[in-house]
């Protein structure tokens, strides 16, 4: 017998596409506390009475312990792990590919399910271990709306945001592959040191735009600053931005960690080119956001990314623009030896010029570190971040949805 559907009804495809697919554990990581504590009272294994104390140890678990298994939390009763298992997740995603560069600088890939996209998505993000600190460098999107013109990212076209639990989750899973949670047998209630730790450091600087996914970064960089529990110092997450102008102030205000700025040009002209996003907010717009953000000060200075590109903004003349731009803002420099990826029409500044760029920043007073350029045998290089992902055109979503029902049609 064939069966047809009308696909166009109203609440059809939800229903349908229910009966064909069975339905995910919805996950506690990602979830504020008071989240959290509802969660638990509308699944109905948790009195109200008691969600708050219950989420202030599933809290302790998942961000202080970094236990993936609802079975691993021993000071819960195995009858409420059990029902906890049946409800929810607090599972890692899948790692499709992990790669150690020479320099020590690892790239993962991480799978996570479609949620609207059609197929399963895949994210890279990157650990760089460096004297006396490492640093995680997390995406926030699955591609990229910006198109900058020197970034690998940017020619992939933007699939989806990723949630807050999909932000933290790569976090959780690096310390997970590094070892820097604390040993399983710690005792309950020990004090667990935040010095020493492997991943010291967080950037926002991965694939996407993280301002264009502001609420999910809001959220997941908010837990993972909690005292009580993965309790990175603000000071030490830094988000980049290429130039969300009206979200820059809310990051300071409701954030609070420290910024950066992908700004590669010191006139519209170019940057216009080089980071599109400049003419919806030109520089005068993203210097004024930038002088206004919420906490600014010489102990909390602004970096200002600056990819060096040859013959394109590596001139002296570009440095004098540079600081003339900058005047007044606390900030850094940080200078970028342009990485290249296949089909770049790009190349890196000479270093003897590099070299003289930056000597000019520090003669006029600021910091200009030459970022030295790790992983790039395993493209895990600032611009070379990119996965095969693609958005699934509706059509074809449309037809993998009727297959999937004409599969369950006949019982």
């Amino acid at each position: 017998m064939t069966l047809s559907f009308d696909l166009t009804a109203e609440g059809a495809r939800d229903a349908l596409r229910a009966r064909a697919t069975p339905a995910e554990k919805p996950s506690l990581i990602g979830l504020t506390r008071a989240e959290l504590g509802a969660a638990l009272v509308a699944s109905g294994i948790v009195p109200e009475r008691q969600a708050k104390m219950r989420a202030q140890q599933l809290w302790h678990w998942m961000y202080v312990r970094g236990v993936s298994d609802f079975a691993g939390m021993f000071n819960i009763s195995k009858d409420l792990r059990a029902e906890l298992d049946k409800h929810f997740t607090v599972a890692r995603p899948e790692i499709v590919e992990e790669q150690i560069s020479s320099d020590g600088t690892r790239k993962w890939l991480f799978r996570f399910p479609p949620r609207g996209a059609g197929r399963p998505v895949e994210i890279e993000t990157v650990y760089i271990p460096e004297e006396g600190r490492g640093t995680l460098c997390i995406s926030s999107q699955v591609g990229c709306t910006l198109t900058c013109s020197f970034c690998h990212t940017g020619t992939q076209k933007l699939v989806r945001n990723l949630t807050s639990e999909e932000i933290l989750a790569q976090l959780l899973t690096a310390r997970d592959r590094l070892g820097d949670f604390p040993d399983r047998d710690t005792p309950d209630g020990a004090i667990v040191p935040a010095e020493g730790r492997k991943v010291s450091n967080v950037v926002m600087m991965g694939m996407g735009e993280p301002l264009y996914n502001f609420e999910a970064v809001k959220k997941a960089l908010l837990i993972a600053s909690d005292g009580d529990g993965l309790s990175l110092s603000k000071r030490r997450i830094t988000l980049s931005t290429s130039g969300v102008v009206p979200e820059i102030f809310r990051t300071g205000e409701e954030i609070g960690v420290m910024l950066a700025i992908s700004l590669h040009a010191t006139n519209d002209d170019l940057r216009d080119l080089l980071v599109p996003i400049n003419k919806k907010y030109p520089l005068k717009e993203l210097i004024a956001a930038c002088r206004a953000y919420p906490g600014l000060s010489n102990a909390r200075r602004i970096t200002f990314e600056y990819v060096m590109l040859k013959d394109v903004n590596d001139s002296i003349e570009d440095a004098k623009g540079l600081i003339k731009l900058l005047k007044g803002i606390p900030a850094k420099i940080n200078l970028i030896p342009f990485n290249p990826w296949p089909g770049t029409n790009y190349q890196c500044s000479d270093w003897e010029t590099i070299e003289k760029f930056a000597d000019y920043i520090n003669n006029a007073g600021y910091a200009s570190p030459i970022r030295t350029p790790r992983g790039r045998d395993i493209l895990a290089a600032c611009g070379q971040l990119k996965s095969e992902s693609e958005r699934m055109r509706k059509v074809d979503r449309l037809a993998l949805e009727a297959m999937m029902i004409a599969g369950h049609g006949e019982a």
